[in-house]
């Protein structure tokens, strides 16, 4: 087995079938459909990234995405945008319609943009989309967990017209507490159990100051480089340190959540990375809840802290 999945692999048998598929149905326009509830919940917001499920892979390298949800101002609609990180990168933004039934059932119906740059703001113009019916996730919304899957043979029948970009739509959706698991068009070729199993992004501010003597400074030394208003994220975030002139200083910062299999110890782990070799020189670890974390070696003082803003 080798050990790099590389995104062309992984689609391009995919749709070279269904350009050979015989039966082909077109996306519909937006249309208004007979709703008996429109859900109230603001179910997809905010960033969720599969960093945790890609580390713990090695060394089978499993692609890198990063899901950023937003609800619209109208109700039930919601703006995906979804990023594939592998040895290709692809990007797509879609609309979700969600309606939801007396009895609790759910549909979804991915859209796709007719126009470049078409809006997902305040200026969202349904022209500019087209549903795509044949994709069309069916399920339930049962107290805090929301769970629909697409019928992948239905949905094979308008890939084709949607080009590349299909690899990303989604045919299971599963929702609950900080998870956000998503099973791909793309994800069909690894296997029936294949999906995105990626957490909720919390982001992290705060500052980094750091010697210009480095490891070898001395305790007399005052030649501090201070990088203030630093930002990261907690799923695998990274930030380089720079001296004052502006310049790289070698170092970086990186913030994850993991867990580690020897005694399956869930930790935010901040780590200080030598830019040069990729290695972590020094690492901290806090419970995955804390709100604050840094370290004091010295040469580099870290801290950081929620930003709740």
């Amino acid at each position: 087995m080798k050990r790099t999945l590389r995104l062309l692999r992984v689609i391009a048998p995919i749709l070279a079938a269904l350009i050979l598929c015989a039966c082909q149905s077109s996306p519909s326009r937006v249309e208004a459909k007979s709703v008996v509830k429109v859900d109230p919940q603001g179910w997809f917001d905010g960033e969720y990234d599969n960093h945790e499920q890609v580390w713990q892979a090695r060394p089978v390298e499993l692609p890198r995405l990063r899901f950023s949800l937003a609800p619209m101002a109208a109700a039930g609609w919601y703006a995906w945008h979804i990023q594939w990180n592998a040895d290709t990168k692809l990007s797509v933004t879609w609309l979700l319609h969600l309606q939801q039934a007396t009895d609790g059932s759910i549909t979804l119906t991915p859209h796709r943009p007719l126009v470049a740059n078409a809006e997902t703001g305040k200026n969202f113009d349904p022209k500019q989309w087209i549903a795509l019916d044949a994709c069309t996730l069916q399920g339930s919304i049962t107290g805090g967990q929301l769970v629909a899957r697409a019928d992948g043979a239905k949905c094979s029948t308008v890939a084709p017209g949607v080009g590349i970009e299909a690899a990303l739509l989604p045919l299971s959706i599963e929702r609950e507490g900080e998870w956000l698991r998503v099973r791909l068009y793309a994800d069909q070729a690894r296997g029936a159990d294949a999906r995105a199993d990626a957490r909720r992004v919390r982001w992290f501010k705060g500052w980094a100051a750091v010697n210009g003597a480095g490891a070898n400074a001395t305790t007399d030394s005052n030649d501090w480089h201070m990088n203030r208003d630093l930002r990261l994220d907690n799923e695998g975030g990274r930030t380089p340190l720079n001296w004052r002139d502006g310049k790289p200083s070698g170092y970086s910062l990186e913030l994850e959540r993991v867990t580690y299999r020897e005694g399956n110890t869930p930790v935010l782990k901040l780590s200080v990375i030598e830019d040069s070799s990729a290695r972590a020189v020094v690492y901290a670890w806090a419970n995955p809840e804390a709100t604050r974390i840094g370290l004091n070696l010295g040469w580099i003082q870290i801290g950081l802290e929620l930003d709740n803003t």
